[in-house]
């Protein structure tokens, strides 16, 4: 059966382990990166943190660890449960609770998570973005040729960005819009307007990116095929939240998208390529 993967926030119980009975020698830091080195082997993942025990407990820690994919971590617990891993004694591991009557929020991964999962899945080559515009909003010259003058307090810098995130080998794009604002107000003695302008536009492109990848879904099945599955998210974001940017989405994005697929829930690439994830993050071709 296939498991799609979203570029979100993993917060289902199946894809979460909880690790007890870790030594209380090594420090929790230490046992961090050792959970990690261990658990990355099954699959990418989201987070890896460790806690102390309660005082009724005992010495010792214990650990979370969210995985993107349930396949992951269900392979993951099975190989690790009662196993010493990298101490004297073994853990206990298991699959977090499912409350399926619970309805969580999905939050968005910002752009770095996105990438990296993206890279994952796709290999580094196996995708790309394309910024079509990177628009300037903030107004401030015209304001000056009008002589208006504006408290500084009040004057932010804004900028719109229009991407486009490419899959060559699925035959796939996914537009993604952004929009940031940094009031001028925040400017830190030593740094320029120059550089708060540079970060404006950077955080648009990272909020662009986001809202591309939203559109994406991760298709992989039970052979390690990987597909795409093309989502439009009718959740609107603060772009376009602005009526002033209406017409540039309007211009900007009727010709990006993929083709449609017989499932009226989404659209997919309709193809799947011969790549095939191994858990130790690469891509191989069959």
């Amino acid at each position: 059966m296939a498991e799609l993967v979203p570029f979100a926030v993993p917060v289902a119980g199946d894809k979460t382990l909880l690790v007890w009975e870790l030594s209380s020698g090594p420090t929790a830091e230490a046992l961090q990166l050792s959970l990690f080195t261990v658990f990355s082997q099954f699959g990418l993942l989201y987070s890896v943190r460790v806690f102390p025990n309660a005082a009724v407990a005992g010495p010792g820690f214990y650990g979370i660890i969210k995985f993107y994919s349930a396949r992951d971590a269900h392979r993951a617990q099975k190989a690790c449960d009662q196993k010493q891993l990298f101490q004297t004694s073994p853990v206990k591991v298991r699959l977090g609770t499912r409350h399926k009557a619970v309805q969580h929020n999905t939050l968005a991964l910002n752009s770095s998570r996105c990438q990296e999962l993206a890279n994952y899945y796709f290999g580094f080559n196996g995708w790309s973005k394309r910024i079509i515009k990177l628009q300037d909003l903030s107004n401030l010259e015209e304001r000056e040729k009008e002589d208006i003058v504006t408290p500084l307090q009040k004057q932010s810098l804004k900028f719109f960005c229009a991407v486009e995130v490419v899959l060559p080998s699925h035959e796939c794009r996914s537009p993604g819009v952004g929009m940031a604002e940094e009031p001028l107000d925040k400017l830190e003695e030593g740094s320029s307007f120059l550089m708060k302008r540079k970060v404006t536009q950077k955080l648009a492109i990272q909020k662009a990116m986001t809202d591309a990848f939203q559109k994406l879904l991760i298709v992989v099945l039970e052979s390690g095929k990987v597909a795409v599955a093309y989502r439009p998210c009718e959740e609107a974001t603060d772009a376009r939240t602005e009526e002033e940017l209406q017409d540039l989405i309007q211009t900007l994005f009727p010709r990006m998208n993929c083709s449609p697929a017989p499932n009226p829930s989404y659209r997919s690439s309709g193809v799947i390529t011969d790549s095939v994830v191994t858990p130790n993050n690469r891509v191989m071709n069959e």
